[in-house]
Formats: C-alpha cells, sequence, structure tokens
C-alpha cells in the first residue's frame, strides 16, 4: 500500500471544481489538484443517455487524509450522484519523491 491516495472526480465547470480544489487545500486536506477543463462525459441517467461536457480533477493526498477528502469533496459537490473515485497507487509504482512532497505538504 501507498502513502499517497489519488481520487479521480469530475464537476460542471472549471470553476466549481478551482472552487472545490482551492477549499481542499485551504482546509490542508490535499496537497495538489489538477483540473482538466476540456472533459466530456457520455453515460446513462435516469434512463437516458446524456453526452455533456464535464472538467475532471484529479487530487492527491495522503493515505490517511482520503476517507476525509472524499466526504469533503461529496459536500462540495453540486451534484446528487457525484463521481468521487479512489484510485489505489502502488508504492513501486509511485515516485518516492512525489510521495514525500505530499506527505511534507500535509504535514506528515
Amino acid at each position: 500500500m501507498s502513502e499517497a491516495a489519488l481520487i479521480y472526480s469530475t464537476w460542471p465547470d472549471g470553476d466549481t471544481a478551482a472552487q472545490a480544489a482551492s477549499t481542499l487545500l485551504e482546509e490542508k486536506l490535499i496537497a495538489c489538484a489538477n483540473i482538466f477543463p476540456a472533459g466530456r462525459s457520455i453515460y446513462v441517467w435516469e434512463d437516458e443517455v446524456k453526452d455533456e461536457a464535464e472538467t475532471v480533477m484529479m487530487v492527491k493526498t495522503t493515505a490517511g487524509r482520503a476517507a476525509a477528502v472524499r466526504d469533503r469533496m461529496l459536500a462540495l459537490h453540486p451534484y446528487d450522484t457525484p463521481c468521487v473515485l479512489g484510485i489505489d497507487l502502488k508504492r513501486t509504482q509511485s515516485s518516492p519523491a512525489f510521495t514525500h512532497w505530499i506527505r511534507q505538504t500535509l504535514g506528515g
């Protein structure tokens, strides 16, 4: 198991994602957020196929903060059923220097 955690989510637009990222940073829940504004989601919702623009956000945190980040993202999110997915990381596939930076940034 890695000491770092990566959480993937989608947002209705870049401003909403950036506001959430700023809150998570201010609350010292994440070390970094990457926001990718040119996303397109095609999915089924209430028995209809939807095709919508969305913004993708990936945040880096520690494994110990991952549940708190998830809960805070769910509270901040405007969707009824937001996409918030934790991605398992492997220590052997992660940069030791980068995971150290995450822990250092978050005070751990």
